[in-house]
């Protein structure tokens, strides 16, 4: 069984189940064009096919972006790692790495395609679509998607590629636009239920101006979400949802408004370290079940180990401030040159992150709060240079069989052990 269906079946027996379902979002090539595959300065060490540049006509600058070999050879990496429960791909790279060389067969990764590509993420090099209320479009189809033709074999309910996709709509508070969006919603729905195709469905906010208040957006998208579903029966309801993060109030609002539907959040734009790890933690604490990262993971510094990160945030071994020290302990064993110090990859700069509910005021870790504990017995040292990180020596807790006990263990001692842990395993 794939992890994510067992992790659904938990999720509809008991919706408070200590389980979290991780997808990576590798489909930027149907946003972003030749930059989707990101920067370069993470490759995979599974083969790595670097581009080849002429250099009387390209400059380092220029070198930036991965091609598309390279990128598919990270995907394979993640997918072999076996840590996250989705991996989110164009149709096109959903053929090449599903249905022809099978990446999946014997993975606990759940193969899935973006099902639509609608124009507010059109954000190609010197385009202007972005900036017009979002219009519906489909570049693939779910037959492409699930046997990569035009129309698959469907004798048996089993498909070469994948069968989830993630399905986007954007509201933006213009009557005709909206409805135009809903219809569109409709009719993939219904091909989806006639074929069998599972979906997960992706509300963006308004991707240009709508005349809500930012801080009442998520009320505004709730209400859609619970409107627009509120006449479509279970066989064609999506799995999950995947909503822009808008504080603990809107988050548990929803949640709490329909036990059967599980909330997930998108990841946003790359920020700090620091904004990931926090947003994973608190997006779980207040009752989400799903996270979709894509920028975060693909502009990662080591993307494995800033996933098993997000793994152990959400299964609550490891804090997001410890998770921020483990990580820059990694980068720093590999000798891999972290995009900021840790001092100010500690910093939340999300600004939906950056309050409390009760209080409102702004929360932000200057430094890392660890190194500042000088009580604990087995005390965090930073170095002053580069946000280089040194632990000392200490002696895991560890229950009757061996194994380490967590929840006995100080943040000085869970670290520790991690550090050590992703040592052996990264080098």
């Amino acid at each position: 069984m794939k992890s994510l269906d067992f992790k659904l079946a938990q999720l509809k027996k008991d919706r408070n189940a200590n389980v979290f379902i991780i997808a990576d979002a590798k489909d930027a090539d149907m946003a972003f064009g030749i930059r989707a595959p990101g920067p370069r300065y993470y490759l995979s060490s599974r083969g790595a096919r670097a581009a080849q540049f002429s250099p009387e006509v390209w400059t380092r600058e220029e070198f930036g972006y991965r091609n598309l070999p390279e990128f598919l050879d990270i995907i394979r990496e993640i997918v072999h790692q076996g840590v996250i429960d989705i991996m989110l791909m164009s149709a096109s790279v959903n053929e090449q790495l599903t249905i022809k060389e099978g990446l999946f067969k014997n993975s606990s990764v759940t193969p899935a395609a973006r099902a639509n590509d609608t124009t507010d993420i059109w954000a190609i090099r010197y385009g202007t679509y972005t900036q017009e209320p979002s219009k519906p479009f489909r570049s693939t189809t779910i037959d492409h998607i699930q046997c990569g033709k035009i129309e698959c074999d469907r004798s048996s309910d089993q498909f070469p590629g994948a069968n989830l996709g993630l399905y986007s709509i954007t509201f933006v508070n213009r009557l005709e636009d909206d409805l135009q969006t809903l219809k569109a919603f409709k009719e993939f729905r219904e091909e989806a239920e006639r074929k069998k195709f599972r979906y997960f469905l992706e509300v963006f906010d308004p991707n240009v101006p709508s005349g809500i208040p930012p801080e009442k957006l998520g009320e505004f998208i709730n209400d859609h979400i619970v409107r627009s579903l509120a006449g479509v029966p279970e066989s064609g309801r999506p799995l999950f949802l995947k909503i822009v993060y808008h504080g603990p109030r809107a988050l548990e609002e929803l949640v709490q408004y329909d036990p059967n539907l599980i909330v997930g959040i998108l990841g946003g734009s790359a920020g700090t370290t620091y904004d990931a790890f926090k947003l994973i933690h608190e997006a779980k604490k207040y009752g989400a079940r799903v996270a979709l990262f894509g920028r975060k993971i693909n502009n990662a510094e080591h993307q494995l180990a800033f996933i098993e990160m997000l793994r152990l945030i959400v299964e609550d071994r490891i804090s997001p401030e410890e998770a921020v020290c483990a990580y820059h302990g990694v980068l720093q064993a590999k000798k891999i040159k972290p995009r900021l110090p840790l001092e100010k990859d500690l910093q939340l700069t999300d600004p939906v992150m950056r309050y409390t509910i009760e209080t409102q005021t702004i929360v932000n870790f200057p430094a890392n709060p660890l190194a500042r504990d000088t009580k604990q017995q087995n005390p965090v040292k930073k170095k002053k240079k580069s946000g280089e990180v040194k632990v000392q020596a200490g002696t895991a807790t560890h229950s009757p069989d061996g194994k380490p006990d967590f929840e006995k263990m100080t943040p000085q001692e869970r670290l520790q052990y991690h550090l050590e842990r992703l040592k052996r395993r990264y080098g």
